[in-house]
């Protein structure tokens, strides 16, 4: 549940802070006053993308915070748990910022995290529905998805679309073969001669690095030889040589520390240097020892990488490459060995189709037990809407089998009594399509597990007696259901209707203000009689009377 919700420098917002209740919510206000920015903002600081131009004028960012409480809420605290975001508390703190150069920064519990993190954590928290949400209802994708929700069945929804997906590409693959049998037994021998030229030269990339090394090695052997012997002359073999010399400083250092013991240092730092000399004249003597030109061990090398060089340019890959090219030609091989084997390949799809058909049916059976619940029950609250004899019948017609199905999913209504149902986008008015997408929403709120539902002026084409009838359905939304254990939900609307307003147990109310020579947004929670003065406005515009005001009082008892 949405706990509270602070906006900073946010387009017409200088500073805002607001604190948010169980139950049902209504926000109101003059057109223009600003009711959409705290969707706006709350959209933020769930995930969504920031536009440019939100920051207020002069100002370098916009900042957004919201807590909510997942005591009840599950699935954001699985979230949590396995983003390693969780916290000691029950509450949770999602904040955003936007600067005015475009850039953004997204936080979770304080916590850095991506724009997607934050999205996918904001959508197990708030369902924001806006005003043309229910134009989406006219697409067959959205009409399926409605339904595999009500009836629990999305996870094996998925199932089937990734099951015929896989089919599918065993088909794709069949099929392929079939047609180009000629062309794959050719690529299946090119591919047997590139394995057996590269399995011979058995080089790894280690390898390859390993043989450049020895190569450059003994390439300068003979440097070696002598550089070393140079090395050690200086260190212990010449007249000069660094022991000599250093042997003759610490005999000195020895004879004066005898009249001054602050050069024992100094004489037990040179004693570490003698010996560090000492080693680094045994390192180069056995060096020396084992060190030899060997010819025909250079030549070898050098017909080796000469090979490596060659096969390089033939497959056109970099040395180090000729492993990973071994590797994807082998695993070409089983795979053309598979398109070879017309038996093996025509199995996996039959195994492939068949695991699809079982899920596909499964799925099939749900929706036709679920398509009669969700037909009666919208039907149902139709009659509450002003569309007394109207029905609603989800539609199951047949179809070849495919990612979504054995079935397609349409949704049919009819307006009235009397009259045969038909496809949704083809008889409903905006008005009727608005309350029938209410009614569906009232009807599967129940299956979802999101406390928080936003509603942004959904009731746009409703009036009359129909709209006081919405607010009942809204309100009966944002109340505990009657298992006494499920928590009640969190429902806030933007409305224009009175009717609407005047059901809800709290009341905002937007308004503009003029500070500075700029226009301000700010929300207040009204008090009884402010309500008063408000659902007066909403009936009946600027000139309000006590008439006016005795019916907002009668709508508010």
């Amino acid at each position: 549940m949405l706990l509270s919700l602070s906006i900073r420098d946010f387009i017409i917002v200088k500073q805002l802070d607001l604190e948010f209740n169980a139950g049902y919510t209504v926000l109101t206000g003059e057109t223009g006053a600003g009711k959409s920015i705290l969707i706006d903002a709350l959209s933020l600081a769930l995930g969504a993308r920031g536009e440019g131009g939100i920051c207020r004028a002069a100002c370098e960012k916009a900042e957004i915070s919201a807590i909510f409480s997942v005591h009840d809420n599950l699935d954001a605290q699985q979230w949590l748990q396995t983003a390693e975001l969780a916290s000691d508390s029950d509450e949770l703190l999602l904040r955003r910022v936007m600067y005015a150069d475009g850039r953004s920064r997204a936080f979770v519990n304080g916590a850095t995290v991506t724009v997607a993190q934050l999205k996918e954590l904001g959508e197990l928290l708030v369902d924001i529905y806006s005003q043309n949400a229910h134009h989406s209802l006219l697409k067959p994708a959205t009409q399926r998805h409605v339904l595999d929700d009500f009836a629990g069945l999305s996870n094996l929804a998925r199932q089937v679309a990734e099951q015929f997906k896989a089919w599918h590409g065993l088909n794709q693959q069949r099929l392929a073969a079939e047609k180009n049998a000629d062309l794959y037994a050719q690529e299946l021998a090119d591919l047997r001669d590139t394995v057996q030229a590269l399995s011979e030269l058995s080089l790894t990339a280690e390898d390859w690095a390993h043989l450049q090394q020895e190569h450059l090695r003994l390439s300068n052997a003979a440097d070696l030889m002598s550089g070393g012997a140079t090395c050690r002359d200086l260190l212990s073999e010449g007249e000069q040589s660094a022991q000599r010399l250093l042997s003759k400083v610490r005999y000195t250092l020895d004879n004066l520390s005898e009249y001054d013991g602050a050069l024992q240092e100094a004489l037990e730092t040179l004693d570490s240097a003698i010996i560090q000399v000492a080693e680094t004249d045994r390192f180069l003597n056995h060096y020396l020892q084992d060190a030899e030109l060997d010819p025909a061990k250079l030549a070898a090398l050098d017909a080796k990488i000469q090979s490596v060089h060659s096969l390089a340019r033939k497959y056109r890959v970099p040395a180090e490459g000729l492993e990973a090219l071994l590797a994807q030609s082998r695993a070409r091989m089983a795979e053309l060995a598979l398109f070879a084997n017309d038996d093996a390949l025509a199995k996996l799809e039959a195994q492939a189709l068949a695991a699809c058909q079982q899920s596909a049916e499964q799925l099939s059976a749900g929706r036709r037990l679920a398509a009669s619940e969700l037909s009666e029950k919208i039907s149902a609250q139709m009659q509450q809407l002003s569309l007394a004899g109207g029905q609603f019948t989800v539609a199951l017609p047949a179809q070849a089998p495919a990612a979504s199905g054995l079935e397609q999913v349409e949704f049919l209504v009819a307006g009235h009594a009397g009259v045969a149902p038909r496809p949704l986008n083809k008889v409903a008015s905006g008005g009727e399509l608005s309350r029938i997408s209410l009614a569906i929403r009232v009807v599967t709120a129940h299956k979802e597990n999101i406390p928080t539902m936003i509603f942004d002026e959904v009731d746009v084409g409703i009036g009359g007696g129909v709209a006081e009838v919405v607010g009942r359905l809204l309100k009966q939304l944002g109340e505990a259901p009657a298992d006494g254990q499920t928590p009640a939900r969190q429902v806030l609307v933007i409305t224009h209707l009175p009717q609407v307003a005047a059901l809800g147990s709290w009341h905002m109310q937007v308004s503009k203000t003029q500070q500075d020579g700029q226009t301000l947004s700010r929300i207040a929670l009204l008090n009884k009689e402010a309500r008063v003065e408000e659902i007066a406005r909403m009936l009946g515009g600027l000139a309000m009377t006590e008439t006016t005001r005795q019916h907002a009082r009668e709508m508010l008892a």
